[in-house]
């Protein structure tokens, strides 16, 4: 019986330091919780160089802590040469979509590319700011918190969705080829309208 590769998920932002890493971490704790560990893995990226090689920002670490979340984080910059290994690239607003899906090789790896957003099932796309993720940096606390509020409550359903991808690749009922334009390839966009 083959083993089917872990499905490969990576949340992006402008520097790598606020939302996508406290996505990633959110993330990381629910496919643990839903007992995903191992054949789900979870990474973050910026769009930007800004902030390659540093922690994630002070405050993101704070109000994480403050929740249970445990991260681990160093920022990089995304290369398009990592849409081949990903299944998803989930973008964190309209902005990162755009330029995630302009960054891409083929019409397949930009299809990869996600609003978090959408997979919420509560979101209200036609509202201020539609389904991005404001960016938090250039505030206070009370913006980490919004953030995560919003990360947590797309996280259920970009769960979801990626475990009926792993169900499409299990062993016993794979019809996928493994060029990743099989069953599984492509999760549910939720309401996003891009």
């Amino acid at each position: 019986m083959r083993v089917p590769p872990p499905y490969r998920v990576c949340f992006v932002c402008t520097g790598n330091i606020c939302r996508s890493p406290m996505a990633e971490a959110v993330f990381r704790a629910h496919a643990r919780e839903a007992g995903l560990d191992g054949r789900v893995e979870v990474d973050s990226a910026g769009t930007g160089p800004w902030h390659e090689g540093d922690g994630a920002d002070h405050r993101a670490v704070a109000v994480l802590t403050a929740h249970g979340y445990e991260q681990n984080h160093i920022a990089r910059q995304f290369r398009a040469e990592w849409f081949d290994r990903l299944d998803l690239v989930i973008a964190l607003d309209s902005g990162h979509l755009h330029e995630l899906r302009a960054l891409a090789p083929t019409p397949r790896d930009a299809a990869k590319v996600r609003l978090l957003r959408g997979y919420d099932p509560d979101a209200d796309p036609d509202a201020l700011g539609g389904l991005d993720v404001p960016d938090p940096y250039f505030g206070g606390t009370d913006g980490f918190e919004t953030c995560l509020e919003m990360v947590e409550a797309a996280s259920g359903g970009l769960l979801e969705a990626v475990g009926e991808a792993l169900a499409a690749r299990d062993p016993d009922t794979d019809t996928d080829d493994g060029n990743g334009d099989g069953p599984g390839a492509d999760p549910a966009a939720g309401k996003e309208a891009v």
